[in-house]
């Protein structure tokens, strides 16, 4: 702080020691004006002025280390009161500036709130044309255009719950029910969504459930094993999920692993980022890159651990690590 305000007081150092030197240079080259008075007197000029600069200096750098020390998630007001007219018009200027952002934010916020709200309703107002379709693919009998069209009626039944769920995770924390819930019937609800893309691609399912209860919000694990099973069945062909839970180190831990392409060792750490796809299959138009994230954003509330692991062309595992009770204890506070 020194050094800034000697840079800053640059200008009137120098004024300073002009004025204080120029009656000695003066002295010095003109005889008849004695020597030791002027020395004397500048002296004890030079002496008050540094007393001087020493109490300016803890003066005017007060408000800059509030400045410097200011936390700014805080509005100005945490400041204390400006004491020069110069402090006075920085206050004034950053109450202003901080009340017009928060103005505008507010206006952001409720126009946010509106999209949400009116995006919510539009996808539940289409998933009434989609039910009615359900009910038309369920009286064909051509099988082959009937798994055609399931599997497209899928695909927008997927989109749309993923759609809807990004748009309550930020708000998951007021939608949470921790129970301890039977992962079977979850599990397999989602096994049985997939039942038609399955069919289409020869692909089943082994499942071994040999811890059978987890700590959890039924309905968000639901959209996790969602995102991770279509995810499985996405990439693979003709081959076998295997499903398993079991117990370890005192948590559940559900582990889903897939024969299908996997993924590179360049990719691996980066699947979790908001709209990753592939480097390996970029060309890929089918692959978003957020269902994976949006489960792992949604495993976080429930203090679920998800990893990965995958070796490219030997298929992938995905691992999910659920808490124990004490876990909760300490996110809600209790």
């Amino acid at each position: 702080m020194i050094r800034k305000y000697i840079a800053e007081r640059r200008s009137w150092l120098l004024l300073l020691a002009v004025v204080h030197l120029l009656p000695l240079f003066i002295a010095s080259i003109d005889v008849s004006i004695p020597l030791m008075p002027i020395l004397y007197m500048t002296l004890l000029s030079s002496m008050v002025c540094i007393v001087f600069l020493v109490a300016r200096y803890y003066k005017e750098t007060k408000f800059i280390k509030q400045l410097e020390a200011w936390d700014h998630t805080c509005g100005p007001e945490s400041l204390k009161e400006a004491g020069s007219p110069f402090e006075r018009v920085v206050e004034e200027s950053m109450s202003a500036q901080a009340l017009h952002y928060k103005s505008e934010a507010s206006g952001h916020l409720l126009l946010l709130e509106q999209e949400k709200d009116e995006l919510t309703a539009w996808i539940h107002e289409v998933k009434t044309p989609l039910t009615a379709m359900r009910l038309v693919i369920d009286r064909l009998t051509e099988e082959s255009a009937k798994s055609k069209l399931e599997y497209e009626w899928l695909r927008i039944h997927y989109l749309l719950d993923r759609q809807l769920h990004q748009r309550r995770i930020p708000f998951m924390e007021n939608d949470l029910y921790v129970e301890s819930a039977k992962l079977e019937p979850i599990l397999f609800q989602e096994i049985k969504d997939l039942r038609s893309w399955c069919m289409q691609k020869r692909i089943g399912f082994d499942v071994s459930l040999q811890a059978e209860q987890v700590l959890t919000d039924a309905k968000w694990l639901g959209f996790i094993l969602r995102q991770m099973l279509t995810n499985a069945v996405k990439y693979s062909e003709s081959s076998d999920i295997k499903v398993r839970s079991y117990e370890e180190n005192g948590h559940v831990v559900v582990e889903i692993q897939d024969q299908g392409r996997g993924i590179s060792a360049k990719d691996l750490p980066r699947i979790f980022e908001r709209g990753f796809t592939s480097t390996t299959m970029h060309q890929d138009s089918a692959a978003t890159g957020m269902g994976l994230y949006l489960a792992q954003k949604a495993a976080g509330s429930l203090r679920i651990r998800m990893e990965a692991e995958s070796t490219y062309g030997s298929g992938t595992t995905f691992r999910l690590l659920f808490p124990v009770a004490n876990d909760f204890d300490v996110m809600m506070g209790m």
